[in-house]
């Protein structure tokens, strides 16, 4: 059931739209002039707003304009009798879904309410496929070690080099991955990612190298591995760290020859990749731990890039709260939340120990369990460790 909030200071024109609209099986709601009328709009979410334009203490074309302010999206047909040609014009040109004049013809009020509907119902589908079909989610900061990120990876993206990202659990290093990638010669070529700490050691080299019919006991067919999928693009090797030795030495020469031989095989594959990779552990320190080859970190970190933990970018935090408060509105289709600047001071304060993955989380979670203003009561009550 659409919601419909119906603003004009004559009770008879409120009352006469309301019993014919709520008829026409809408929900009504009632503002008697532009100041209720957008403390209204602002608590509550609409599907549609009528506004009269000459009212007292806000008329409408001021309260179409802070309407727009606060939700774009939604749309408001201007209604008025003493309205003008001039006066349509300006309302339309402010964000006015449509103008009807007084008193409006009831066939005429219908078919604009069903196709203001129907444009919203568009607006929100289009923003959810555009966040579809975008290949690679936008890097949101602009603190110092952000825009070092986005300078090197405009440096470094166009050559081959390869690269080596660190960082702490959840700071965005894929992220980093997929734009280098994107902002490549390769870009119109695949990327793919192996999560090294995901696969058991013995079937590591399986999944980068691919392998036989018969290699294995449960080989019961060839498989073509991660190198060969992402010839002529871009293999991420996320968590480095945890490959196995053996499967070190493999990519090691993958990277000195730019060949690859599958498990249970004996002919060589050539394979044009550029390999990026990643990792949360300090990889010198595990080179002296004998649990990383020195000669593999040096081919690997032509270009080292290291991702800040959101700790150490805490002025990024309300970007990224705006963003994702955005982003996860469009996925659910509905609108946008604000937050109080308490509110966000508290989180731009918070122990992000699980960096931008955790905001998200927080920012979903505020989303579902809060009002329509997400208020410092509930980041105390939704997000802080009780």
């Amino acid at each position: 059931m659409a919601n419909i909030l119906i603003i004009d200071d004559e009770k008879a024109i409120r009352k006469t739209l309301g019993e014919i609209l709520s008829y026409e099986g809408y929900k009504i709601d009632e503002a008697a002039d532009g100041e209720e009328g957008l403390k209204k709009f602002s608590s509550a979410t609409y599907d549609v707003v009528l506004c009269d334009i000459k009212m007292p203490k806000m008329d409408g074309i001021e309260f179409l304009e802070k309407a727009r302010e606060i939700n774009s999206d939604v749309p408001i047909i201007v209604i008025s009798g003493h309205g003008n040609i001039e006066t349509a014009v300006e309302a339309v040109k402010k964000g006015a879904f449509d103008y009807i004049a007084k008193p409006p013809d009831l066939n005429r009020l219908l078919i604009t309410l069903r196709n203001a509907m129907d444009k919203q119902t568009l607006v929100t589908e289009t923003k959810v496929l555009k966040r579809k079909v975008s290949r690679v989610q936008e890097m949101v900061g602009n603190s110092a070690p952000i825009k070092k990120i986005k300078e090197t990876i405009e440096k470094v993206a166009p050559t081959d080099a390869r690269v080596l990202i660190t960082g702490e659990n959840g700071v965005g290093k894929e992220l980093v991955a997929r734009w280098i990638h994107e902002k490549s010669n390769r870009n119109t070529g695949p990327v793919v990612e192996v999560n090294c700490a995901a696969i058991p050691g013995e079937l590591i080299e399986s999944e980068l190298f691919g392998h036989e019919k018969g290699s294995f006991t449960s080989a019961i067919k060839q498989r073509i591995g991660k190198f060969e999928q992402a010839n002529g693009g871009t293999l991420f090797l996320d968590e480095i760290g945890d490959m196995s030795l053996g499967a070190q030495a493999k990519v090691l020469r993958a990277l000195q020859e730019g060949k690859i031989t599958r498990v249970g095989a004996d002919k060589d594959i050539n394979v044009d990749v550029r390999v990026v990779a990643a990792t949360n552990k300090d990889l010198l320190k595990e080179v002296e731990e004998k649990n990383f080859r020195l000669d593999l970190y040096h081919r690997l970190g032509v270009i080292i890039i290291h991702v800040p933990s959101l700790n150490e970018r805490r002025e990024d935090v309300p970007e990224l709260v705006d963003f994702y408060l955005d982003k996860i509105a469009i996925e659910y289709g509905q609108p946008k939340k604000n937050i109080d600047k308490d509110a966000m001071d508290l989180l731009t304060n918070y122990n992000w120990t699980g960096n931008i993955r955790e905001l998200r989380n927080v920012v979903e979670r505020l989303i579902i369990l809060s009002g329509k203003n997400i208020t410092k009561e509930d980041v105390s009550t939704y997000v802080m460790p009780r």
